[in-house]
């Protein structure tokens, strides 16, 4: 296997359990210094510790990314440890379930403000850091959604939506210095999104999608993003029969737009 990745810095955010804490198990894998962030330190902690990450190879480092102006003191925590980055996973995010008509205005932020506006502020910062070095990496999680529509999910496409027209943008900007943006896909991965996703007025959803419960393993996820990271992939779908949706919708639009109509979404 490659040892592309050893002594790299990576930062993963959402590190606490889904697809951020299969890469970062991942990583420790290839030998990779890692910073684990989530809300919950506990969650981080014991990840750390199923990776096989030392004190010496890994930072644990508790972040509430909706308090922006916290990324800054984070940032410089990170220069001390490991004095750059290498590697920036954008990872972190929340689902929803819930109709149009129904959901408040302040929960239709709260999706923007984590999926989309948390993800800028992070990049932003650390951007001059890669910058000044003339390299790196800007990982960013989207989905499937992100290149469609679908019902009960509407904010949450439209914040994956917004990260593709800005990374796109972003990744014409400084191919140049070489740092490469990586779009990330997935579909249906086996992780608690949809208990975790918010209903109309910002509760847990607290149930399993039947999608996600069928989808595939967090770590088979994990593997395919490092294999795009490794081959430089600008945008990838990873998954099952779903991922092939984005594509029937530029072939095919009005047959997608007709089993959009019939599929019944929850």
């Amino acid at each position: 296997m490659s040892n592309s990745f050893s002594n790299k810095v990576v930062w993963v955010t959402g590190a606490s359990s889904g697809i951020g804490e299969a890469l970062v198990k991942a990583f420790a894998k290839e030998g990779a210094k890692v910073i684990l962030t989530a809300r919950r330190e506990e969650e981080l902690l014991r990840v750390k510790k199923e990776a096989g990450l030392t004190d010496q190879n890994s930072f644990v480092l508790p972040l509430d990314l909706y308090k922006i102006d916290d990324i800054d003191g984070a940032i410089t925590k990170i220069k001390e440890k490991f004095s750059s980055i290498d590697i920036l996973i954008c990872n972190a995010g929340i689902a929803q379930r819930s109709l149009v008509k129904d959901s408040l205005l302040q929960v239709d932020r709260q999706i923007m403000e984590l999926n989309f506006f948390a993800v800028i502020a992070l990049t932003k910062k650390v951007l001059p850091i890669m910058l000044s070095k003339k390299s790196g990496n800007i990982v960013v999680i989207s989905s499937v959604m992100g290149k469609m529509g679908i019902p009960f999910r509407a904010m949450y496409c439209a914040s994956k939506h917004a990260l593709h027209g800005f990374f796109e943008a972003l990744r014409g900007e400084v191919f140049k210095d070489n740092i490469k943006v990586n779009i990330i896909c997935p579909g249906y991965v086996k992780t608690n999104v949809s208990i975790n996703a918010v209903t109309s007025e910002g509760q847990a959803h607290g149930k399993m999608d039947k999608g996600q419960e069928k989808g595939i393993e967090p770590e088979k996820c994990a593997a395919g993003i490092l294999k795009a990271i490794r081959n430089n992939k600008e945008e990838v779908y990873i998954g099952g029969t779903e991922t092939i949706a984005p594509r029937l919708k530029v072939l095919l639009p009005g047959l997608f737009s007709a089993i959009i109509k019939r599929v019944e979404f929850h």
